[in-house]
């Protein structure tokens, strides 16, 4: 798990394995991609709310997830516009 900090501000993935971190102070969730099922069946991963690509096709939601979280990961947790 990555947490960056810059200024004020702390990044992360979220996951419910973090739901402490919520509870000490105020916090904004936002999201950093959409995991969505296209129009073949298959799974993709729009990243767009953080400048990145749309990825996919997958055939699982779960592969989904994963390539949405390595590109997140890779890219440093980058922050949603």
């Amino acid at each position: 798990m990555d947490i960056i900090i810059s200024g004020d501000q702390i990044r992360y993935i979220y996951s419910d394995d973090l739901l402490g971190l919520t509870n000490h102070g105020t916090s904004t969730v936002k999201r950093a991609s959409h995991v969505e099922p296209d129009d073949n069946g298959g799974w993709k991963a729009d990243l767009g709310p953080v400048g990145g690509p749309i990825l996919g096709p997958f055939k699982k939601r779960s592969d989904a997830l994963e390539g949405e979280l390595t590109w997140l990961t890779n890219h440093g947790v980058p922050t949603p516009k």
